[in-house]
């Protein structure tokens, strides 16, 4: 399985903040967004092979409970649902972390789901068409909303998103305590700016707010 990084950590985005998780992070990606915080995975593909017996063995070394597999784009790996009925064989709590545009069959306890918006698209170059193309698969949404347990998780770059948001959650029918929204940005400052805002949104909207936890722990650097 081409991997990009396994670390422990504690989990920064979403319903499960701040729970202790072994990620596993694989390497390779179908969209390239413009503002994406791991291009090592994506713009920039690296990592190396490990085998899925090497994975487990880091997990059980390290997990107390929660793994999170994400990317990248964990579900167009082949290994995928291998690893997953691996995961559910040790007893531990499996997050994915999808942009939602493939669907696989996986074991699975939350599908943390994060619709790309319009902002996402790269402005110019080879992947401008093919990004806007693949970035929202609503009926390949649904299925992963019915898989188990969901999130959906949208980074946030200004009002202007908001929209597409509401008009995103109303096609896919989510239940709105089940929508986080979470500022985009890769430093203190900005996150907070534009999670003065977001804030008021989430309570007029009745979403929830999501932090980068990871973020505002360790900076901006992997491993984290």
């Amino acid at each position: 399985m081409w991997i990009s990084e396994l670390f422990y950590s504690i989990q920064g985005e979403g319903i499960l903040s701040g729970v202790p998780s072994v990620f596993i992070r694989t390497s390779g990606c179908n969209l390239r967004c413009s503002w994406c915080d791991t291009p090592y995975t994506s713009w920039k593909a690296e990592g190396e092979h490990r085998t899925l017996d090497e994975i487990m063995t880091y997990v059980r070394s390290h997990s107390k409970s929660h793994v999170v597999l994400t990317g990248g784009e964990p579900m167009i790996a082949p290994e995928t649902p291998e690893l997953t009925r691996r995961l559910r064989a040790a007893g531990q709590h499996i997050t994915i972390e999808t942009a939602g545009t493939e669907f696989v069959e996986v074991e699975c306890d939350l599908m943390s789901v994060s619709p790309k918006l319009a902002h996402s698209t790269p402005r110019e170059g080879e992947w401008t068409e093919r990004h806007e193309a693949l970035r929202y698969r609503p009926a390949t949404i649904r299925r992963l909303m019915d898989r188990c347990e969901y999130q959906l998780k949208f980074v946030v770059a200004s009002e202007s998103d908001l929209a597409e948001i509401h008009s995103m959650v109303k096609e896919l029918q989510a239940d709105p305590q089940r929508v986080l929204l979470m500022p985009e940005g890769i430093d203190i400052a900005t996150m907070n700016e534009r999670g003065a805002w977001v804030s008021e949104v989430c309570k007029r909207e009745g979403y929830r707010f999501s932090p980068r936890l990871h973020v505002y722990l360790y900076g901006n650097r992997r491993g984290t």
